[in-house]
């Protein structure tokens, strides 16, 4: 049971950005050291979802992953529901556990997942590229503008970046990859569950998110940087 990831379903989110739809949280551990946000202040670590989050993580809420698994697959048919608004893909650290993703996957069969990762090394975009063509949306996240033309490269799945908070309208990348700023941020009315943008993992376009939140200075910072 050690080492079982640890996650939260929440049924209906409440979440302005999202929509009421289900969204899931996974342990902190489960993010790797490479993540820049993770040294220098993740935004999920404030306010009332940084509170919940390290609940999940001490497992005072939640369950161990595959109770999990089955109250994903127990969502109804067609169901559009985000993994993870914190945490990352099972496994600790850099490493994917592929059997606990693979359980994942098949628990959201007729369903429309769709998650984040900053999970980079070989065998993650390995585990990322078959996810995406089982059905489960998986993002790569990239910290700058060069870095998502880099794991465009990968052909493991679509991409989002990081934008500079003050990044209001669409761009391009250095290789000329266009970057449509995430609708949500941008209009009122607009949810992830009216999007759905970042559910479709076949999109060549790179899904920009301006810096936000009470760390969004140093998301920012980075964002302006190098890969």
């Amino acid at each position: 049971m050690n080492g079982t990831t640890w996650a939260h379903l929440t049924p209906i989110s409440a979440n302005a950005k999202t929509g009421p739809i289900p969204v899931s949280t996974t342990e902190s551990r489960s993010c790797p050291p490479s993540c820049p946000l993770r040294s220098r202040g993740c935004y999920a670590e404030g306010g009332p979802l940084g509170l919940h989050w390290r609940a999940v993580s001490l497992k005072q809420r939640g369950m161990p992953w595959g109770e999990f698994c089955v109250a994903v697959a127990s969502l109804p048919a067609g169901t559009l529901w985000r993994h993870n608004q914190s945490g990352d893909l099972p496994g600790q650290g850099e490493s994917v556990n592929r059997p606990e993703l693979e359980q994942l996957v098949r628990a959201n069969t007729g369903k429309r997942g769709f998650t984040y990762t900053h999970k980079h090394n070989s065998a993650a975009l390995e585990a990322v590229r078959w996810a995406n063509a089982q059905g489960f949306t998986v993002n790569l996240s990239a910290n700058t503008l060069a870095h998502a033309d880099q794991l465009a490269d990968t052909e493991a799945g679509p991409v989002v970046v990081v934008l500079p908070s003050d990044q209001t309208s669409n761009t391009k990348t250095p290789a000329g990859r266009r970057v449509v700023v995430c609708p949500a941020t941008q209009r009122e009315g607009v949810t992830c569950a009216s999007c759905k943008l970042c559910a479709w993992s076949g999109r060549k376009v790179v899904v920009g998110f301006p810096a936000h939140g009470a760390r969004k200075a140093v998301a920012s910072q980075m964002a302006g940087g190098v890969a």
